[in-house]
């Protein structure tokens, strides 16, 4: 092969194709091999350091839950013609691959209210960064709005994607004040001004707050007409309006939540819903219903705008897989909730986070970031080292949340801690986190003030 493509060696190949400069020209710095038990106990004692959501009492958020996940899921998700089989690319042997994407797409449309769904992409911040590149194509403008309560995460991703694209993104920031945190109507109408390719928001937004879905979709439709987008949690759509309903016309959001476990971080995936006039732009790919030759019901791939499925310049994807495996998680625990379930699901969420917020309010040296309303995640607001504040809660065992200054990186996030309930929390571990958080706020506010007066 060396000799028919004009080579001497499999080293020459690289020394052609990899410039002097970027190569490391030296041995790679790798300790000697160890035996299979030697680094079995390696590996053992760097997963003793890690503590996991089983092992202290997690009131962590931001996108990411600490929801149960029933035994079913894994034992549909563990099923090897499930676990193993990658793109169904032959229908006439994936034919219970093809059913579980069109049953997940149609749950995701009858939570969103939404026509139309994909078969699931990465993880929702892509989704957001899809959103957008669909909105490109679809009306040619390259100002892409965003309010300030999208996930850090999501912004990144959009700052990202939107300088491949050749586009910027306006970000509009929240309202101010105890009666603030949602997205500033007035700034929000103004960057829109009838250059927008897209206006994004989230509900509810990073901080918790529920936004007024509709208004700010009216807002924007004043404008231009630029798609409107939200980066939805599809845990409270049981109780919120979806957004198909508000005006909204792409839906994605982060799929965690959704039968999915914590896994330090992943994977997930995320999902994608539109109106049916964007069919042909939505990323990814779609099952669809059919018959067969005999007339009995199939499923089949309807569309595919993955770029390895059609010429490069028409796809509106380039990533190669599809979290399918995590999606069908999502439609076996959906199924196990049922349409009474999730709304049930959504009402104690409601009920144990406004307990959990009146009674951390309450304690001296907290407040809260913002007096919206909420479902089952709210900011509050430190007189105190909100990192310095969390240690002292994990020597108790507890996490209290997320430090959201260390998160977004924004100034005004300082002293900022998210707190996020879900079903696994009862009354008696947030009456337990009230007093942890209580004490380890009033002792470093004590050593503060001690390292003052030194």
């Amino acid at each position: 092969m060396l000799e028919a493509i004009g080579v001497d060696s499999v080293g020459e190949i690289f020394d052609r194709q990899i410039p002097a400069a970027v190569r490391l020209d030296r041995e790679l710095e790798l300790p000697e091999g160890l035996p299979e038990q030697d680094v079995y106990e390696h590996l053992r004692a760097l997963a003793a350091r890690n503590t996991s959501a089983e092992e202290e009492l997690c009131f962590l958020g931001a996108g990411m839950y600490d929801h149960y996940v029933p035994a079913v899921v894994d034992m549909l998700c563990e099923r090897s013609e499930f676990l193993t089989p990658y793109t169904p690319y032959q229908p006439e042997v994936s034919q219970g691959t093809l059913q579980v994407m069109f049953e997940y797409q149609t749950a995701i449309c009858e939570l969103t209210g939404l026509p139309v769904s994909n078969a699931s992409v990465y993880e929702g911040p892509s989704a957001v960064a899809a959103a957008a590149y669909m909105a490109k194509l679809h009306n040619g403008r390259r100002r892409l709005v965003a309010s300030a309560g999208l996930h850090p995460h999501s912004l990144e991703t959009l700052r990202t994607h939107a300088h491949g694209y050749g586009m910027e993104v306006v970000e509009v920031p929240l309202t101010s004040g105890s009666a603030g945190g949602v997205t500033d109507p007035d700034a929000w109408a103004e960057a829109i001004d009838g250059q927008a390719s897209a206006a994004i928001f989230a509900q509810p937004n990073f901080y918790g707050a529920v936004e007024d879905a509709t208004a700010l979709s009216q807002a924007a439709k004043a404008g231009a007409d630029p798609l409107v987008v939200a980066q939805v949690d599809p845990i409270v759509l049981g109780i919120l309006a979806p957004p198909g309903e508000c005006g909204v016309d792409v839906a994605v959001g982060e799929g965690q939540p959704l039968g999915n476990r914590l896994d330090f971080g992943g994977p997930s995936f995320g999902f994608f819903a539109a109106r049916e006039e964007y069919l042909r732009r939505i990323p990814g790919r779609i099952a669809g219903e059919t018959v067969d030759v005999d007339g009995r019901r199939g499923f089949v791939l309807t569309l595919q705008t993955r770029e390895q499925h059609i010429r490069r310049e028409r796809a509106t994807s380039n990533i190669c897989t599809a979290q399918a495996l995590n999606a069908l998680a999502a439609i076996v625990y959906l199924s196990w909730l049922g349409r009474r379930g999730i709304v049930e699901l959504g009402q104690l969420l409601l009920a144990r986070t406004h307990y959990a917020r009146q009674a951390l309010a309450g304690l001296d040296g907290v407040s809260l970031q913002h007096e919206q309303p909420v479902i089952r995640e709210f900011a509050l607001r430190l007189d105190a080292d909100v990192a310095a504040v969390k240690r002292r809660c994990a020597r108790q065992g507890v996490n209290p949340g997320v430090d959201v200054h260390a998160l977004s990186g924004r100034p005004e996030d300082s002293g900022v801690l998210l707190v996020a309930i879900t079903e696994r929390r009862s009354r008696e571990q947030i009456d337990r986190l009230v007093d942890v958080l209580a004490a380890a706020v009033a002792a470093e506010r004590r050593s503060t003030s001690e390292a003052v007066g030194v």
